[in-house]
């Protein structure tokens, strides 16, 4: 399914031995209290896309099924979890990976994202995110190392 993907990243960062943290600990870390500044720029995406008649991070966050912050639960394994959602301009994923402790016993912890364009409006829609995502994903990775550490604390 992946080698038909419009957009595919991968993001990763090293973490000290966490053995009593799962991916779905790290992934609430990352995805259920985002930082203030994504908060803003998840309300001007809302008040954006809402005329266009696409899902709102509120309406998402109401939506039936298991959610993570507002992203609905695919799949869930001790060392990973798929997150994601569908709508009618993409279809995304991301996975959450908690890699096996290296040599030094430490943790390597991986975000990837796919994303399935639908048209032109989901082409649009990624070329304009594309560079937030980034921004949004080293930030949920930062939320990851501080949950790690200890308590998360705000950015």
């Amino acid at each position: 399914m992946v080698g038909r993907a419009d957009f595919v990243d991968a993001f990763g960062i090293e973490l000290p031995h966490v053995s009593e943290l799962d991916a779905e600990a790290l992934a609430r870390a990352a995805f259920e209290h985002a930082a203030p500044w994504v908060a803003v720029l998840l309300r001007l995406r809302d008040a954006l896309v809402r005329p266009l008649g696409l899902k709102t991070t509120a309406s998402l966050s109401r939506a039936g099924g298991e959610r993570i912050g507002f992203f609905r639960v695919f799949a869930r394994h001790p060392d990973e979890i798929i997150l994601g959602e569908d709508d009618a301009h993409l279809d995304f994923r991301v996975s959450l990976l908690l890699h096996p402790p290296g040599a030094s016993g430490n943790r390597r912890v991986s975000v990837s994202t796919v994303v399935f364009q639908h048209g032109r409006l989901g082409r649009v829609y990624l070329a304009l995110i594309e560079p937030f995502h980034r921004l949004v994903v080293r930030s949920a990775l930062r939320r990851i190392e501080r949950r790690a550490a200890g308590p998360v604390i705000a950015e």
